[in-house]
C-alpha cells in the first residue's frame, strides 16, 4: 500500500485495544452436544463479508446480548473506495454503536475489509464487562475460517450474490448454521442445491429479507373474506436500482488493488481482468455476480407475503421487458445488445398456478422508477401511484399498499367497507427484529420462519425473471424437473460455467 494509505490506515487501527490476550469463547458441544446451544451460552458467529452492508449490520449483532463475534472473513484487508446511499452512513452508525464520537475521525471515503471490521469488534468488545481482552479472528480464505474455526456456530454471510450458495453450502457440510443475506443464490440450480443442502444436513437456516408483517395478515383476511372477489394479479414496484449500471463489460483495464484478493472475490465465476465497476457494492447489477432489483428488493416485500398467503409453487412462466440503450459510432446511432447487465427498468410478469389458499394469479414486477398506471379508484380521488408500492387485484375489487404492504387500503365502494364486519385496518404493527428469530432457532432447533425451506418458490421466481430478462423471451418453466421447456438453450442460465475447483454438486 502506499504510504499515505498505510498511515491512515495506522491510525484508524489504533483505536482498538492493544493487548494480545483472548477470551475463551466455550464450544457449544461442550455443553450440549453436537447442534446444541445451552441457554445460557452466546452463540459464536462467523461473519463473512465486511463491505458496506456487513459493517451495517454488524451493530446488531455485537449489541444482541445472545452473540458473540467471534470470526471474520473478506478478501479485501481494508480500503476507502466503497460506495454506500450515503457519505457517512456507515461510520456515523459504526460511532453510534460504540460510543465514540472521534471512531474514524482520519478517515476519507467509505471504509471496508477484514480490518475494519476486526477493528470495529474488537473496539466494541474493548468497553464490555470482562471482554476487554477480547480478539477476533480475521481471514482472507472462507475455506480457512471453516477449516479452523471449528467452534462457529453460526455463519453469517454478507456477500457478493454468487458467492451465497458456495459459502452456504460449505459451511452447512462442516456442521454450521447459516444466515445469510438475500437472494439464497443467483442461479436456479445453486438454489435447488442450497436449500437441499439445509434439508440434508439439518442445519438451521435465515434469510435476512424475512421479517415479520402485521398488514399482510390483515391483507390475507381480506383476501379471504372474498372482499376483492377472486385474486387475479399482484402487483409490486420499487425504484431500485441504486447502484450504477453499465451495458457492457469493460475494456480498460484496471490494477488490482493492493491487500485484495481478486480471485477469491471471483470464486465460481470464470476469470476475468480486475475492475472496480464489479466491486464493493455495485456487484448487484450484473448477471454473473447479482440478481438486480428483483433479488435486492423483492425477497423483503415478498418473502414474508409469500409465506402469508400460502405461496410455496413457484410460477411457470415469466416474461420481461427491460430498457433499451443507443450509441452513436461515427454520426451512426446503433443498438447496445446488454446481454451482461439487468436493464436499468424492467416489467416482469410472472404467471403462478394454483396455490393450496389461492387460485392462479398473475404476479408483476417493476423497477427502475416503472410501475402501474393508477387504479380508476385513485384517477377518481385525483391521486397517483407512489414510487414504491404493492397493489392486490381481484374481479370485485383491489387493496392498496406500501411497498411492504404497509398500511394497506381497500379500493371497493364505500358501502361494501362499512358492511364488512372485520377488521378494516392495522391498528398495531410490532415488527420483531430478524434477529431474534433466527437466534431463537439456532437455541431450540426449531426451523426459523425465514428459513432456506421456506424460500423455494421466491427463489425459483427471482432467477427465473432474471432468465427472462436475458433471453427476450416468454419462459415457460416445469420447476419439478427444473427445466425451461420452449427454449432449450436458455436453459444455460439455469447455472454457470464454474472455474476448477468451485464447482457445486
Amino acid at each position: 500500500m502506499a504510504t499515505k494509505h498505510s498511515l491512515n490506515r495506522r491510525e484508524f487501527l489504533s483505536t482498538a485495544a492493544a493487548t494480545t490476550a483472548s477470551l475463551s469463547i466455550v464450544p457449544s458441544h461442550v455443553l450440549g452436544g453436537p447442534r446444541h446451544i445451552a441457554p445460557s451460552d452466546k452463540i459464536a458467529v462467523a461473519n463473512i463479508g465486511c463491505g458496506t452492508q456487513g459493517l451495517r449490520e454488524m451493530g446488531r449483532l455485537l449489541q444482541h446480548p445472545e452473540i458473540q463475534v467471534t470470526a471474520l472473513c473478506d478478501p479485501n484487508t481494508y480500503s476507502t473506495d466503497y460506495l454506500d446511499w450515503s457519505a457517512n452512513g456507515i461510520r456515523n452508525n459504526i460511532r453510534r454503536v460504540l460510543g465514540k464520537n472521534t471512531w474514524g475521525e482520519g478517515l476519507k471515503g467509505i471504509p471496508g475489509g477484514r480490518e475494519v471490521a476486526q477493528n470495529y469488534v474488537e473496539a466494541y468488545y474493548a468497553g464490555q464487562k470482562n471482554q476487554a481482552s477480547f480478539r477476533v479472528s480475521a481471514y482472507e480464505d472462507f475455506r480457512e475460517l471453516l477449516a479452523k474455526e471449528t467452534e462457529v456456530d453460526v455463519v453469517k454471510i454478507m456477500t457478493p450474490d454468487h458467492l451465497h450458495a458456495t459459502i452456504a453450502i460449505a459451511a452447512m457440510r462442516v456442521g454450521k448454521d447459516v444466515v445469510m443475506h438475500k437472494p439464497i443464490a443467483n442461479r436456479m440450480k445453486e438454489g435447488r442445491l442450497t436449500i437441499d443442502a439445509a434439508h440434508n444436513t439439518g442445519a438451521i437456516t435465515h434469510l435476512l429479507a424475512w421479517k415479520d408483517r402485521p398488514q399482510y395478515t390483515l391483507i390475507r383476511e381480506w383476501i379471504d373474506a372474498g372482499l376483492i372477489g377472486t385474486l387475479k394479479e399482484i402487483h409490486n414496484w420499487s425504484y431500485r436500482p441504486v447502484w450504477p449500471q453499465w451495458p457492457s463489460i469493460p475494456t480498460k483495464k484496471a490494477p488490482i488493488p493492493k491487500g485484495f484478493n481478486w480471485d477469491l472475490w471471483l470464486g465460481p465465476e470464470q476469470d476475468r481482468p480486475y475492475h472496480p465497476h464489479y466491486t464493493h457494492n455495485v456487484f448487484r447489477g450484473w448477471y454473473d455476480f447479482g440478481g438486480g432489483s428483483i433479488a435486492d428488493m423483492g425477497h423483503y416485500s415478498l418473502f414474508p407475503l409469500f409465506e402469508t398467503l400460502g405461496i410455496e409453487v413457484a410460477p411457470t412462466q415469466a416474461q420481461a421487458y427491460g430498457t433499451t440503450l443507443r450509441t452513436v459510432e461515427n454520426n451512426v446511432c446503433k443498438w447496445i445488445r446488454n446481454e451482461v447487465a439487468f436493464p436499468y427498468s424492467c416489467m416482469v410478469k410472472l404467471k403462478f398456478p394454483k396455490q393450496k389458499r389461492l387460485p392462479a394469479f398473475d404476479l408483476y414486477w417493476y423497477d427502475g422508477g416503472m410501475k402501474p398506471f393508477e387504479p380508476e379508484e385513485l384517477e377518481v380521488e385525483g391521486k397517483e401511484l407512489e414510487r414504491e408500492g404493492m397493489l392486490f387485484v381481484g374481479d370485485k375489487g383491489k387493496i392498496l399498499g406500501g411497498f411492504h404492504g404497509e398500511n394497506p387500503r381497500l379500493l371497493l365502494p364505500q358501502e361494501a367497507i362499512d358492511a364488512y364486519p372485520g377488521r378494516k385496518e392495522l391498528r398495531e404493527m410490532v415488527v420483531t427484529p430478524s434477529e431474534a428469530y433466527w437466534v431463537s432457532a439456532v437455541k431450540t432447533r426449531e426451523e426459523s420462519p425465514g428459513s432456506f425451506l421456506r424460500a423455494g418458490a421466491l427463489t425459483e421466481m427471482v432467477n427465473l425473471a432474471a432468465i427472462a430478462l436475458r433471453t427476450g423471451k416468454k419462459i415457460k418453466y416445469d420447476s419439478e424437473s427444473m427445466r425451461i421447456t420452449n427454449d432449450e438453450k436458455a436453459n444455460e442460465f439455469l447455472t454457470r460455467a464454474y472455474r476448477k475447483g468451485w464447482e457445486l454438486a
